[in-house]
């Protein structure tokens, strides 16, 4: 496992727990934070043992977006981590899954902060869990700034655009429940308790079969934006091996016999 000063790695069971670690900067984006969380989607890409992806923040914030004094070229600390941005110019873009999409479901367990960076960073995940007290937002209109982390593409496919333009257009912040209320966020829970939640929810996919799992994910976002038509044909193009992978047999033969099934991705 990796990780980097401000970005840590854990593995609960099947799932890569990859936790955002700069409390005392309510976990603004770092140089150190950036390679850390590339390095955690290569590496739950490259582990068939991996099953799903818990994205959270230490503290009491998830994001605060990006650390201004990093973004003018000030606070990157590390030659090293200057060293691997030469040498792959998108990596920081990659990290914030705006050039990069992980094969395993990814599931973010939001308390507090949740805001500009990192409201962008959560569109890049799949299933998103967050504490009562939790705040979104994109504020860079506010400072004069664009939002250049995709949610002008993506936040409008993923809410009605009504409540993507209020939220790109005023920089204002929004409660857990109002985030809730148009779609941004699937569960709200007590606060504290996000991790937990996200985790219960990562153990329910790792039950699955993998190369089902990973099957469906790439169906969802390869067919969001084709016709009815040629999604349809992609999906079954998608979805048929599946049926003659060993894993499908297992999870017939579990279902007869009334027992958990073992998956083995083959």
């Amino acid at each position: 496992m990796g990780g980097t000063e401000h970005l840590t790695v854990q593995r609960e069971g099947a799932t890569l727990v990859l936790t955002l670690n700069r409390p005392e900067a309510k976990n603004a984006l770092s140089l150190p934070m950036l390679v850390g969380l590339y390095d955690g989607w290569i590496e739950a890409d490259e582990d068939d043992a991996i099953r799903s992806i818990v994205l959270t923040g230490a503290g009491d914030a998830f994001c605060a977006g990006m650390d201004l004094k990093a973004l003018g070229g000030r606070g990157m600390e590390g030659q090293q981590y200057r060293d691997r941005l030469k040498a792959d110019p998108d990596l920081h873009w990659k990290a914030m899954l705006r050039h990069h999409r992980p094969r395993k479901p990814v599931i973010a367990a939001v308390e507090g902060h949740c805001v500009a960076g990192g409201t962008e960073i959560l569109q890049g995940t799949d299933i998103r869990v967050a504490g009562e007290s939790a705040t979104f937002g994109l504020f860079e209109v506010r400072r004069g700034l664009f939002p250049i982390g995709g949610s002008t593409v993506r936040l409008q496919r993923q809410i009605p655009r009504t409540h993507a333009l209020e939220m790109l257009l005023t920089g204002r912040p929004y409660s857990a429940r109002e985030a809730a209320g148009i779609g941004l966020v699937g569960h709200v829970v007590p606060d504290g308790t996000a991790r937990h939640k996200a985790l219960e929810i990562a153990d329910q996919i790792n039950a699955c079969g993998p190369l089902a799992v990973e099957a469906v994910k790439a169906s969802v976002y390869e067919t969001a934006e084709m016709t009815e038509t040629e999604g349809l044909a992609a999906e079954l193009t998608r979805g048929w091996p599946v049926f003659d992978t060993a894993d499908a047999k297992e999870g017939s033969r579990a279902f007869t016999e009334k027992r958990p099934p073992v998956y083995r991705r083959a």
